[in-house]
């Protein structure tokens, strides 16, 4: 008679096993991203200028409002999207260094300017009095 090769370790020690390893380790890949939402009208950007935290990954949310499609475009943050008519687009970026960071819309380059001003984050002093 043939008996069944039993594994290692068992089964529900090793799913407990990988769930804690996943939780330690995984978890600050899981953390929500902030969303900074930028309209484009009229084949311009409002706002024109949006300020991120320094050395943290964030999400732009460009919403084309115009009737006609636009190119996100940036030398100095390595990105560009086509954004449809009327429709939504995510680009993520970051973590930057503090400085600026200048974008516009490459079909209407005179127009669609922005820049995202990246700066340290302000930290409150406790209140001595």
């Amino acid at each position: 008679m043939i008996r069944p090769i039993q594994p290692i370790i068992p089964v529900k020690k090793l799913f407990v096993i990988t769930t804690l390893a996943f939780s330690l380790f995984c978890h600050p890949l899981l953390a929500a991203v902030v969303e900074y939402h930028i309209q484009l009208r009229n084949h311009l950007f409002f706002p024109s200028q949006i300020t991120i935290p320094a050395n943290k990954k964030v999400k732009l949310v460009i919403d084309n409002q115009d009737n006609t499609p636009e190119e996100f475009d940036s030398f100095s943050l390595n990105r560009d999207k086509v954004i449809f008519a009327n429709n939504k687009a995510s680009i993520f970026i970051g973590p930057l260094e503090p400085g600026k960071y200048d974008f516009f819309g490459e079909y209407n380059p005179n127009t669609a300017r922005g820049t995202v001003i990246v700066e340290h984050q302000k930290q409150e002093s406790p209140d001595v009095n």
